[in-house]
């Protein structure tokens, strides 16, 4: 399934953003080259570039790629539960928050690409394990119902997103 086969009751409208830079490929393919193609980039930039930020109060980019992991986390963990069929709404996070706390400037460039390189892997073996029908279960998260391969293209487009980000303001 690609992208376009999503229906917008399958996501809220604030993610439409990460869905429009998912790519045209199918889920799981999206996932393996979008991590390759992320990973890729990343190392791509120089060690001194890590501890940039572009303006007073913006991540630097370490702190970026340590919301990338973040996200993928949260979002994997919610993708789960919602194939598992959980009835419980989930709670959001607080991006900022998470980004104080995780201390990611203390970590060097190939531990942050490391650990974002393990985690996509054990995304795309997740996403692998569902079924069609899990893949279109919905759950509840922040509020707002989503469906697990919804779940799957925010995350494709949300890393993109953030890459763009890098090459336009930090590069």
């Amino acid at each position: 399934m690609t992208k376009d086969q999503l229906d917008k009751s399958e996501y809220n409208p604030y993610f439409q953003l990460y869905i429009d830079c998912a790519g045209a490929l199918n889920l799981i393919k999206g996932l393996k080259q979008n991590g390759d193609d992320i990973i890729t980039f990343l190392e791509s930039i120089s060690d001194d570039k890590y501890d940039y930020a572009y303006a007073e109060g913006k991540w630097t980019i370490k702190e970026l790629i340590q919301h990338i992991i973040d996200t993928e986390r949260v979002f994997t963990f919610r993708a789960l539960s919602f194939a598992r069929k959980e009835k419980k709404a989930l709670p959001g996070y607080d991006e900022d928050d998470y980004a104080v706390s995780s201390e990611a400037n203390r970590r060097s460039k190939q531990d942050l690409l490391n650990e974002l390189h393990v985690l996509r892997q054990a995304t795309v073996a997740l996403f692998e394990s569902f079924s069609k029908d899990m893949l279109i279960q919905m759950g509840n998260a922040s509020n707002n119902n989503i469906s697990v391969r919804a779940i799957g293209f925010i995350l494709i487009g949300h890393g993109n997103h953030h890459c763009k980000i890098i090459k336009e303001r930090y590069l």
